[in-house]
């Protein structure tokens, strides 16, 4: 007995090797490189201790790219679960033309991330775009924008496109939910005479929390990881409009050839995202438990 369950814990050791090397091991490292003055070329490099951190947390174009990504996150996150539920509630019937819309609003979600910015930044274009020639097709040119190019309406337009693209993977999150959701309660909320609004709003919602915890929380760290989808469509620019942590990490690193700087960015952004995930747990735990 002894002996087969050694022989067990040996099929855990190549999943364990892997894990150790291609996750633990770069994180071990990138963090040793953030105490340190290295450039990603040269073979030595000199100990700085906090300065990495401290140049960070100062640094004008850093500061930028966090506020940018909080805007980014929450348009994001809000925007995504409420078209992700809203789909779901319209298309939660195993129906034939149902599921063939699920499959249609899931599409964009298995296209490359790159693929999809290259897309939407064809139908941007201020000049050939889709969508200017469409409003100026029905009456309404003066809204045309440069969508990606403006720097107060780029981070926004790319938001939109990072909704389009992964708002069906979260339907199927939310209608998994509510194939969940026993169908007797809602007959005896029917029966004392509950409206729609009543019923989702003391009946589903609740009994969603589980997967709506999934949702936001998946989501965010969507919005914070979008750094091809940006790098794609505008590379952070216009004058940093749409700078984010990630791609803030990648000019440190690759453009300014700063690896010591971006190591320490990239341990920040870590702790910045296992915070809000955390927050966000405890904040959609607490609302379930309140119902």
């Amino acid at each position: 007995m002894t002996h087969n369950r050694r022989v067990l814990w040996l099929f855990l050791l190549p999943g364990t090797l892997l894990y150790l090397f291609l996750f633990v091991g770069p994180t071990l490292t990138g963090l040793f490189y953030s105490f340190t003055d290295w450039d990603g070329v040269s073979p030595s490099y000199q100990l700085v201790g906090m300065n990495n951190y401290a140049k960070t947390l100062h640094n004008i174009v850093f500061q930028k790219a966090l506020w940018n990504n909080t805007k980014f996150m929450l348009t994001v996150v809000i925007a995504q679960t409420l078209v992700s539920l809203a789909l779901a509630m319209l298309l939660v019937k195993n129906t034939k033309i149902h599921v063939l819309l699920r499959a249609l609003y899931f599409f964009p979600t298995i296209l490359s991330s790159v693929a999809v910015g290259l897309i939407w930044s064809f139908m941007y274009d201020p000049s050939l775009g889709l969508i200017n020639t469409l409003l100026s097709q029905t009456g309404l040119g003066a809204w045309g924008q440069n969508w990606i190019g403006g720097v107060k309406i780029a981070l926004y337009a790319i938001a939109g496109v990072q909704v389009w693209a992964h708002a069906g993977q979260m339907m199927i999150v939310f209608i998994a939910g509510l194939h969940a959701i026993p169908e007797e309660l809602y007959e005896a909320a029917k029966m004392d005479g509950g409206t729609k609004w009543q019923v989702f709003r003391k009946v589903t919602w609740p009994l969603l929390a589980p997967s709506a915890t999934i949702v936001v929380a998946y989501t965010t760290i969507q919005s914070f990881k979008a750094f091809d989808l940006i790098f794609t469509m505008t590379d952070g620019g216009p004058n940093y409009a749409t700078e984010i942590l990630t791609t803030y990490i990648y000019h440190t690193a690759f453009a300014n050839y700063s690896f010591g700087m971006a190591s320490a960015g990239s341990v920040l952004f870590l702790i910045l995202l296992s915070i809000l995930t955390i927050l966000q747990f405890k904040a959609l735990r607490a609302d379930r438990v309140s119902y």
